[in-house]
This record gives structure tokens, C-alpha cells and sequence, in this order.
């Protein structure tokens, strides 16, 4: 076997059918196909898995034992195999903490630049920290009130790993007796701590215990050198019993009840490296750690890192002014008569009528009922022994929620009140994560909660020249620093993620942003000899950016990796060393390598069907005449995120698609604005929280608004296409009226995987059965007591046309389409999902292993299974991400038949062959992040096409041949070389 090839033999994963291959090492191939054809199944489920559990392998006996054992795939061998790392379209992160910084190491790099050079600055004063002397540090102590308890401790250890018995014994040795660990107090001289040193451990030796008074000054001083010199400069004092208004509350902490002593006791940390003598603001060293809002010692205590809080929102509080006064406040329906009385009582102190509007209210009114009364309100109570009568001032709506949501154990109550909060920037950190002494370390200037909320891009600027600004001893600590920073941004900028914000949350990136990520981490590692494995990387990219993203492809290539892409774009075949068609069909006709070798090869070749789209043997056309929109929905003042205060109008009754380059706002204006103020005003989904904009008219235009994203439609593997669409209920009711299920009294619920009974309870009707990975990604592997099957023997001795309900769930939606042929209501919900592009899908398959695309493309389909009433607005974001040419010109036809039905649609898109289909498009831009934001252009894809400035224009005029543009067109859609018969 030559080494210059992957050689794989006898691959039959999934579909594949007894497939042999050859993928040349240290090349890029790109393996496309129509969907369902098994372009999956031969680079992810065959050769990247056989990879993964090689490596696995490769472990010590140990090691495995905490990974589990992954079987192998359905092949006789693959030879030939590198390193595999697979890059894939999952999230990035669902930690709310995690960011693009954290993600992609930046993070850490900046935490390292910003402990070694930042300088400090006082949050109160603004003055620079300095060095602070022991005798500062006294002067401090004894601003306490006379007589006040105290504990001078040196902080030997800081959140450690370790048992430390050799710590203990020199203590002892140099005649300490007393020491706290984590907290609590031990006598060394009569029993030694035992530590786990898997933990981090916190050590403080206890110094001194004293009364902190001017008389005891001398001895005070011994005691704070003596800890400093123990503890490398720093100190602790621990205050058992502190005052009401301690002298050294900044930066002290209360630590509650943890060494015994008192209820709530303080703790001030000292150093002598940090401090300002002229305020009270106390200092920490500088760790890189104090900058992690990972880490207690970073992150802001308020929101414990996650920089947003949950707080009682007025406008859901009170949502329709014009109700009467008794009737406002729906957030206090859950107790409406206590609730009552209050308001009667408050009402009556105002000397108002509970009737009378609220709108009609005095504003110091309202406020006073929302916050609180300034003065005290006469409360009447009738009970069985009589009117009670107290007076007390009124709470407010608002603090009430509030405190009932910390205070009730009511789980019911708690998810009520929430309904009427909103999430907002922590008003603590301000949304920054960190807390106030991280946020006052500045490097030239700037802090590093300032640099992430810089884009990738406005970030490599600011790097750009920071060296020269640099004192020399800063310069050499920092230059390696710095150079890692400026290779990663410009790694992130290389694949077109130059508008990303370094604080963004990893769990709001898309799937094509999160794979662009991992797959800018994997350039800057400079691994060679590596086989990558990516699923459709150019999801999500708009053309212009489309190069660059090869550019980095082509770069891992020539360092030596083999490339193996998963993608039906066309510019990515084009410039690939080599292509593999699979096909000729999906599904159970799939599984077949079509044809293999350049480009051009693929596109002469007669019976491949991307052949014919590439060659333009077939192409999907330009509709014959452009719809007129009949009403319109318009946003006014749109100014969420990078949007600059637009006015944008949404046509009705046409198909309209929202273009732009990436970053340029296209989602923010779909997701944020449109769908959520449509849900919010015509669902009274009071749990979204639209982006900023001064209004949105049109509604009286259209009676509903359905967003199909590509979120999953379930998180179990016990959820299905067949039991989302609702597919699965007709067929239950088939085998619950054969004449075995009769006989044996099976209903209906026998047959349903959710419920015990007829499923199998080994696997609680998975099918399946998790192994924890650890480190890596779980492995789901077939139940040994049902074999996959998902129920019980007995329930699987009924048959329907000699097929069992578990052989029904292995069907194809085509093969089941044909096997329920007598069955209308069953055929025309099948139909629907062979509509959208899925007919190859099993109808059992879990919901855990659908891409984001075929998840929406499911969510389609039950909504087109829907009776259509007409006038309802569908907002799509990218639907034809993993569709084949052929399975796309598929969804044209469903979206324009929802058009055709009365209703409206709208998608955020980047396929142009979609795009040229439409009525009208919006289309963004013109760059990205700040640089977005505004219309660039809109109309008609002709009218787009035409329009100077616009990227989408410009790559639209080659698939609309009939625009006329000035100068010589691009050869971006040239035909490939046909070779001649000569």
C-alpha cells in the first residue's frame, strides 16, 4: 500500500455500500453529493471515527477505563490514517461564561499580558497603586474602633493543590500552633489537618490574635511584619466581629460563619506590592487568575462572572396602560385576592378609584406604586375577629417580585415572576464579568475589559504597534506575548471572523462561526502530518468572505495535512485537489462513489447529478415575474448590536431574503427585533426581550409569525422526525388495530418508546445507551438488551404488513411514503418531509445526530402540515445549509408554494441560487460588525444586482444573466473545461 494515499476498504457504515477509496495524503478533498447520499458516513462515521478510536487505543489500560470503548466502524480496514481532529458545526461552548476570547485562548494570553505589565489604578481616586508599607498597613488596622478582635494571618497557600504535611511540621517547628484551612481553624499542636490533594487548599497561619487599639501599636507592627515575611508580603486580617461600617470594606469580604467564631466576619487581604494610602479601596496581588471570570479571585461577585442579571422589568410589569387600576399588575395574578387588599389600601391613600386607568395616573403615582410609597399607608385586614388596621409604607410592585422570587420555595410561583423580569447587564461590573479591581488594570491605557468588547478586527489594530508605546523592560516581557495575540486575531480575521466581538457568548455563535473558530485554533497550532475532517465550513459565509476562508484551508494543506471537507459549495470544489461524488441518490440509493478525481472530471461526468449543476446542464431558473407585496411590516429606529437606527420595511405576501456579509447584522434585525417583537406583541410571550428599535408597524397585516431556526427539535435520542411531525401517532394507531394488538388488549400507548409497557426498559426506549467520554464527546452505542430495537419482545411480536414498529422506524421516508400507500393522512405528512429534501432520513433517526439543517428542514415540514390559513409570516435563517444543489431547487418550490398559499417568508440567506428566487431582498452591509449595519441595498434582485457598493449585487449579477453592468464580468461562474472529442 503507498503511503501517499488513505486507503478504505469495505466501508458499509450507514448506507455505504461495500465501498472502496482511495484520498490522497497531504491533499484537499472535497466530498459532496445530494443529501443523504453518505458524504457523512464515508469522512466523519468511517475514517475520522476509526481515527479517534485508534487514538483511543493508544491509551494506557487506565486511561480507558475512563473513555469507554468505541466500536469500530462497519469497514475491512483503512489504512493510511494520520492524527485525526475533526471540525465540526456543534457549538462552541453552552457555558454561559465561555466567549469568543475563551474559546479561542485569546483570553488567556491577554490575562498573562495584563498580570505581568498592566498598572494598576485606584477605582476611587484614579491614582496609580503603589507599594504599600508595613506601617501604612497599621495605620490602616487601628483606623477600626477601639478594642476590636482581630486575627493577623499570613496566607501561606492560595487555592492549592496538595496534603502539605511537610508545611504543617515546619510550622511547628517554627513554633505556629494555630492555622486556618479553607476556613477552619486547627491547633497544629493537637491535630494536623488531613487534606485531599486532589483540591485546591487555602492556608492561613494565624500570627496573632489581638485587640486592635493605639496602646497595642508595637505589637501590632511585630505581628503585620512578622506575616508579611512568612507570607512573601502579603497579609490577612480577620475580623470575627466586625463593626456596621468597617474602615476597610472595598475590597474585604465577609465569609460568613466559617471558622466558628460570630455570624458574619470580615476578611481584608493586604499586600505590600499594592495598595493607595489616600482611600480605602484594599488591593490583591495581580494574578493572571484575576482576570478569569472562571475564577472567584476575577470574576464580578454580583453576577459570579456571567456579567448579566435577572431584575423585574417595568414594561412587562405593566403592559397594557389602558387597564384599570385593579386589573394592571398581572405579575401578581398568582395571589390576587391578598393582592387586591394592597392595592385597594394604597388606592385609597392616593384617594383614587382601583378603577380608574392607569395611564391617567400621576407619574410620582405610578412610581409610587411600582417602588414604593414615601410615606407610610393605612393597611386594613378583616379576619373573623375583626378590621385590623396597620400602618407601614407601601413595598412596591417591583421590590416585591423581587424579594419573592429570592424568598419563595414555590417553584411554580419562582417561573411566574420570571415572566415578567428581564435579563440585563449586571449593574455591578456593567456586563464586563470582572470585578472592580481587574477592570482598573490598564496596559497603554486600555483595560482588558475594553479590549473584549473590541471586535477581532479593531483588536489586531490596537495591537498593531503597542510594542512602541512600551517602557523596554515592558517591551520584553511582552514581546512573545503580544506576537501569540496578533497570530491568533489574525488567524480569527483569515477565515472571515473579523467582526466578532472577543466578549461575545460562544452559546449565541452560529454553526459555520463556530467551526471558523475551531478551525483558526487549529492554523495557529501548527500541527503537520494531521488529517482534518470538516463539515461544510463556508455555512454561514457570504462569497466575498468565501476566499479567504480557502486561503486558510489551502494553507493547512501546503503544511503538510490532509484535508478531507464535507461541502456542496461550489467555489470550495473548484478549488480542490480533488472531488468525490457520492450518490447516485440518497439514502438506500446512496452509498456509491459516483465519480472521483478534479473538478473538471466531475462536471463532464454524465450520471453524476452535481456534475450537471456544475456544468450548467441543469441549473435551478430565475422565476419567470417577481411578486408585489401586498401590505408591509416596518421597523423603525433599529439600533440593536451594530444596526445604525434603521428603518427597514418587510413586504408581505412575498418571499424576501436578507442578505449581507457576515457580521453585517442580518440576524440581529430577524432574530432580535422582527421575531422577537412579534412574539412579544401578538403571542404575549412576555419571555423574549426584543433588541432595541423605537416600534414596529404593520402587525394588523398578518395573524401569526413562526420562526424556523436550526435548533434542535429534541435533546433525547427518544426524539425523532416521526414523532416531531406527528407522524408517528398515525402509525401507532395502525398497530394498535391489527388483529394481534386486539387480541392482546395493546392500545395505542404500547407502542410509544416514552412510556413504559411495550418499550424496552433497559435502555428507557432509547435505543441506545450514553457513555461518558470525559474529556471527549459522549458515544452513544446500541442497547444490548434490545439490540436497538427500542422495545420489548412482546411488543415487537405485532406486525403490520410483516413489519415490526422497530422496522418501521428504520424506513426511509421515501420507502415508508410507498409502504403506507393506503393511508392518506400518513402519506401526505410523509410527502411533505420528501418535499423539503429528506426523503432519504430514517424516521426513527435520533433528533441528537440531525445537522441544524435537517432539523429545520423537519420543523418545515410539520409547519407545512399545518392547515395554511394564509396571512402568517415565516422567518427561515439559512435553510439550505447542507442541501445539494437538486435538494435545494426542492425548498424553492416549498417556500414559493407557502407564498403562493397567502403567507409571507422571509430568510436570512447567503445562497445565491435562493436569493435570485426571491420577490425582494434587504441586503446589508456594507461591511461587517462596526463597519455594518446599514442598508445597503433593496429591491428586486435585479434592482440589487445594479446597485454599486453592494457585495451581494456584485455576486448576484452572474446568476442573473439579463442585468447589464458596466465593465467585464466575473468568471466566478464560468463553465469547467469540457475537453474536446479531438
Amino acid at each position: 500500500m503507498s503511503k501517499e494515499y488513505i486507503t478504505v476498504r469495505g466501508a458499509e457504515e450507514h448506507n455505504l455500500k461495500d465501498l472502496d477509496v482511495e484520498i490522497p495524503r497531504e491533499e484537499f478533498t472535497v466530498v459532496t453529493g445530494l443529501s443523504g447520499s453518505g458524504k457523512s458516513s464515508l469522512a466523519f462515521d468511517t475514517i475520522y471515527a476509526e481515527g479517534q478510536r485508534r487514538y483511543i487505543e493508544s491509551l494506557s489500560a487506565y486511561a480507558r477505563n475512563f473513555l469507554g470503548q468505541m466500536d469500530k466502524p462497519k469497514v475491512e480496514a483503512v489504512e493510511g490514517l494520520s492524527p485525526a481532529i475533526s471540525i465540526d458545526q456543534k457549538n462552541a461552548a453552552n457555558n454561559p461564561r465561555s466567549t469568543v476570547g475563551t474559546v479561542t485562548e485569546l483570553h488567556d494570553y491577554l490575562r498573562l499580558l495584563y498580570a505581568r505589565i498592566g498598572t494598576q489604578y485606584d477605582p476611587i481616586s484614579g491614582e496609580e497603586v503603589g507599594e504599600q508599607s508595613a506601617q501604612e498597613m497599621v495605620r490602616q488596622l487601628l483606623e477600626f474602633p477601639e478594642g476590636t478582635r482581630a486575627m493577623i494571618a499570613a496566607p501561606v497557600v492560595r487555592d492549592q493543590k496538595g496534603a502539605f504535611e511537610d508545611l504543617f511540621d515546619e510550622l511547628v517547628a517554627d513554633g505556629y500552633s494555630r492555622v486556618e484551612v479553607d476556613g477552619e481553624g486547627f491547633d497544629l499542636t493537637i491535630d494536623k489537618p488531613e487534606l485531599d490533594k486532589n483540591f485546591d487548599h487555602t492556608i492561613d497561619v494565624i500570627v496573632d490574635r489581638v485587640k486592635l487599639s493605639a496602646d497595642s501599636r508595637s505589637r501590632i507592627t511585630d505581628s503585620v511584619e512578622t506575616a508579611l515575611e512568612e507570607a512573601d508580603g502579603n497579609l490577612k486580617l480577620i475580623v470575627p466581629d466586625p463593626p456596621a461600617d468597617p474602615p476597610l470594606g472595598s475590597n474585604s469580604r465577609s465569609t460568613g460563619d466559617l471558622a466558628g467564631e460570630g455570624d458574619d466576619r470580615l476578611v481584608v487581604e493586604l499586600s505590600e506590592a499594592l495598595g493607595n494610602p489616600n482611600t480605602d479601596f484594599q488591593f490583591s496581588e495581580i494574578e493572571t487568575r484575576s482576570f478569569s471570570f472562571n475564577s472567584p479571585h476575577g470574576a464580578c461577585p454580583e453576577c459570579e462572572g456571567i456579567g448579566q442579571a435577572k431584575e423585574v422589568d417595568e414594561a412587562l410589569v405593566v403592559q397594557d396602560p389602558s387597564k384599570p387600576l385593579k386589573d394592571v399588575f398581572e405579575a401578581w395574578s398568582y395571589n390576587r385576592s391578598y393582592y387586591r387588599t394592597r392595592i385597594d389600601s394604597v388606592a385609597a391613600h392616593f384617594d383614587l378609584s382601583v378603577d380608574t386607568p392607569w395611564e391617567e395616573l400621576d407619574d410620582d403615582v405610578q412610581r409610587q406604586f411600582l417602588y414604593g410609597t414615601d410615606r407610610q399607608v393605612v393597611f386594613q385586614r378583616t379576619t373573623k375577629n375583626g378590621t385590623r388596621r396597620k400602618e407601614k409604607r407601601f413595598e412596591g410592585v417591583i421590590p416585591n417580585l423581587e424579594r419573592r422570587h429570592v424568598e419563595t420555595e414555590s417553584k411554580g410561583t419562582r417561573e411566574h415572576i420570571e415572566d415578567y423580569m428581564a435579563v440585563t447587564d449586571c449593574p455591578a461590573c456593567e456586563g464586563t464579568r470582572l470585578k472592580e479591581q481587574s477592570r482598573h488594570v490598564l496596559v497603554d491605557g486600555t483595560s482588558i475589559t475594553e479590549v473584549n468588547k473590541m471586535s477581532i478586527g479593531d483588536a489586531r489594530r490596537h495591537f498593531e504597534g503597542l510594542e512602541s508605546n512600551l517602557s523596554e523592560r515592558d517591551r520584553t516581557i511582552a514581546t512573545e506575548i503580544l506576537k501569540e495575540i496578533r497570530a491568533r486575531l489574525g488567524f480569527m480575521e483569515e477565515v472571515g471572523l473579523e467582526y466578532l466581538t472577543l466578549d461575545r457568548e460562544a452559546s449565541t455563535l452560529s454553526g459555520g462561526e463556530s467551526q471558523r473558530i475551531r478551525l483558526a485554533t487549529q492554523v495557529g497550532s501548527g500541527l503537520v502530518g494531521v488529517l482534518y475532517v470538516l463539515d461544510e465550513p463556508s455555512i454561514g459565509l457570504h462569497q466575498r468572505d468565501n476566499d479567504r476562508l480557502l486561503n486558510t484551508l489551502e494553507g493547512l494543506r501546503d503544511l503538510g495535512n490532509t484535508l478531507i471537507v464535507v461541502e456542496h459549495d461550489e467555489e470550495t470544489m473548484r478549488r480542490a485537489d480533488n472531488v468525490i461524488d457520492m450518490g447516485p441518490g440518497p439514502g438506500k440509493r446512496g452509498g456509491e462513489i459516483v465519480v472521483q478525481g478534479e473538478f473538471d472530471e466531475v462536471c463532464t461526468a454524465d450520471e453524476s447529478m452535481t456534475g450537471d449543476y456544475l456544468s450548467g446542464r441543469k441549473e435551478i431558473p430565475v422565476p419567470d415575474e417577481r411578486r408585489e407585496a401586498d401590505g408591509e411590516l416596518v421597523i423603525r429606529g433599529a439600533r440593536q448590536h451594530n444596526l445604525s437606527d434603521l428603518d427597514v420595511s418587510i413586504p408581505l405576501g412575498v418571499f424576501t431574503a436578507v442578505t449581507g456579509v457576515s457580521g453585517s447584522g442580518k440576524s440581529t434585525l430577524m432574530h432580535d427585533i422582527l421575531y422577537k417583537s412579534l412574539a412579544r406583541q401578538m403571542n404575549d410571550n412576555t419571555s423574549v426581550d426584543p433588541g432595541d428599535h423605537d416600534a414596529l408597524e404593520g402587525l394588523d397585516n398578518i395573524e401569526t409569525v413562526r420562526l424556523i431556526d436550526q435548533s434542535p427539535i429534541g435533546r433525547t435520542p427518544r426524539s425523532n422526525p416521526a414523532t416531531y411531525t406527528g407522524v408517528f401517532d398515525y402509525i401507532r394507531e395502525l398497530f394498535a388495530e391489527t388483529k394481534l394488538s386486539k387480541q392482546r388488549g395493546y392500545k395505542k400507548g404500547r407502542f410509544s418508546f416514552n412510556v413504559k409497557g411495550g418499550r424496552c426498559e433497559a435502555c428507557g426506549g432509547q435505543g441506545t445507551v450514553k457513555i461518558e467520554m470525559n474529556f471527549l464527546s459522549d458515544v452513544h452505542v446500541p442497547c444490548e438488551e434490545c439490540g436497538g430495537a427500542r422495545y420489548n419482545d412482546e411488543t415487537l411480536d405485532v406486525t403490520y404488513k410483516d413489519k415490526t414498529i422497530a422496522d418501521v422506524l428504520e424506513m426511509e421516508v421515501a420507502e415508508a411514503y410507498d409502504f403506507f400507500e393506503a393511508n392518506s393522512q400518513l402519506r401526505r405528512r410523509l410527502k411533505l418531509l420528501k418535499d423539503v429534501g429528506l426523503g432519504y432520513m430514517s424516521l426513527g433517526q435520533p433528533s441528537t445526530t440531525l445537522s441544524g439543517g435537517e432539523a429545520q428542514r423537519v420543523k418545515l415540514a410539520e409547519e407545512l402540515g399545518k392547515k395554511q390559513t394564509g396571512d402568517t409570516l415565516y422567518l427561515l435563517d439559512e435553510p439550505t445549509t447542507g442541501l445539494h444543489k437538486e435538494d435545494e431547487r426542492k425548498l424553492i418550490e416549498v417556500l414559493q408554494r407557502l407564498v403562493d398559499n397567502g403567507n409571507s417568508v422571509v430568510v436570512v440567506e447567503h445562497e445565491l441560487d435562493l436569493v435570485k428566487n426571491a420577490d425582494h431582498i434587504v441586503d446589508l452591509g456594507p461591511e461587517g460588525g462596526e463597519g455594518g449595519g446599514e442598508i445597503v441595498a433593496s429591491g428586486t434582485p435585479e434592482d440589487v444586482a445594479r446597485t454599486e457598493g453592494s457585495y451581494t449585487g456584485e455576486y448576484l449579477r452572474d446568476y442573473l444573466p439579463e442585468v447589464d453592468m458596466e465593465g467585464p464580468r466575473s468568471d466566478r461562474r464560468k463553465p469547467a473545461t469540457v475537453p474536446s472529442d479531438d
